[in-house]
């Protein structure tokens, strides 16, 4: 009688093995002093205070996402190490909205088939994802699954962990009539919006990633995979300076675009307006509305518009907060202010550039 192996079900246990071997010196990289060495075992450590970091009354603050059809264009473009950037990038954010401090990161990897060097280009991009967010590659999974997904196939998830104060927690109450909103640069279209981009310029437009963009400079599949801006920088940078305490309130703006996200977080009766005449939203944007699929409405609702995070904070700080984002070198504006009204966001003005 014949027997049958793993492999033959679809699963090279050699070749997995081989994926796995590559991956520890990547994670170490990413690893501060607070993660605790364990020989095997099946579960990560970390020590949340030590000699440099010690906390009053800390609270965790965890987050997940993955990065959606992106992915497709990856796949397209047949480039794989800086989606792990976008991953780390969608569950960081959200963290740092609670004024989190990021910690830890983990990753769930699921393929159609063993792919030791698709494997290590995405960790790849965890890997400086988590080096950009300032957080420890702590362990993940890879799941080889061909009854699932097709050979060449594989999606991604992630885990953010970090900590705050609980005196700290930014949850929006404190946003008030007269607070100002600054909006922080995105760096494209980030990681949402993406069965819509593909069916726009791919399928109706009839674009191949390989193609050039003359007034970009790129190709489409450079300007579709541009990694998502991580904020870690610059918002810690903000949270710790002298008008730390001024930011009453942070958003990150992904699908839903400025109105929805920034809505979320404030309280009763707080009215935001936000002005587009304060910011351009950036030549991939300008190169996108040109090709006049999309409604202008439709982009602000699934697109981040070039504002990929917004900061609420107190009027009478609001130059000093621009002084610490521009020190980080990274492009902010003041797009909007708070009043007493009905709980809801308006976009007004004009995109100065739109025409």
């Amino acid at each position: 009688m014949s027997q049958t192996s793993y492999k033959d079900a679809g699963v090279d246990l050699d070749l997995y093995q081989k994926a796995m071997d590559r991956l520890p010196a990547m994670m170490q990289r990413t690893r501060s002093s607070r993660v605790m060495e364990l020989t095997g075992g099946f579960a990560g450590l970390f020590r949340l205070q030590d000699e440099n970091h010690q906390y009053t009354d800390p609270v965790l603050v965890s987050g997940t996402d993955g990065v959606g059809t992106k992915i497709k264009v990856a796949i397209h473009a047949g480039q794989f190490n800086t989606i792990g950037i976008d991953l780390v990038a969608m569950c960081v954010n959200d963290c740092l909205c609670l004024g989190a401090e990021p910690l830890f990161f983990l990753d769930y990897l699921a393929l159609g088939k063993d792919n030791p060097d698709l494997i290590a280009q995405l960790v790849e991009g965890v890997t400086e994802g988590c080096l950009q967010s300032q957080s420890s590659l702590l362990g993940g999974e890879t799941a080889i699954m061909p009854d699932l997904y097709s050979e060449g196939d594989f999606d991604m998830a992630g885990f953010s962990v970090g900590v705050v104060e609980r005196s700290r927690i930014l949850d929006g109450s404190k946003i008030a009539a007269g607070d100002m909103v600054i909006g922080l640069a995105s760096s494209g279209f980030h990681s949402n919006g993406y069965s819509l981009l593909r069916k726009v310029i791919l399928e109706q437009c009839g674009f191949k990633v390989t193609d050039k963009i003359d007034e970009l400079d790129s190709t489409v599949g450079e300007v579709l995979l541009k990694p998502t801006q991580i904020y870690t920088q610059s918002v810690q940078a903000v949270l710790k300076s002298e008008a730390g305490l001024a930011v009453h309130g942070m958003a990150h703006i992904t699908g839903g675009g400025l109105a929805e996200n920034i809505e979320r977080i404030l309280p009763e009766k707080a009215a935001i307006n936000i002005d587009r005449s304060t910011w351009e939203p950036g030549p991939v944007y300008k190169w996108l509305n040109s090709l006049g699929k999309i409604a202008a409405a439709e982009q602000e609702r699934v697109f981040n518009m070039g504002v990929g995070y917004c900061l609420i904070v107190a009027a009478d700080q609001a130059e000093k907060i621009m002084q610490v984002l521009a020190e980080q070198s990274l492009t902010a504006w003041q797009i909007g202010s708070v009043s007493t009204g009905e709980k809801q966001v308006k976009l007004t003005g004009e995109f100065s550039n739109w025409s």
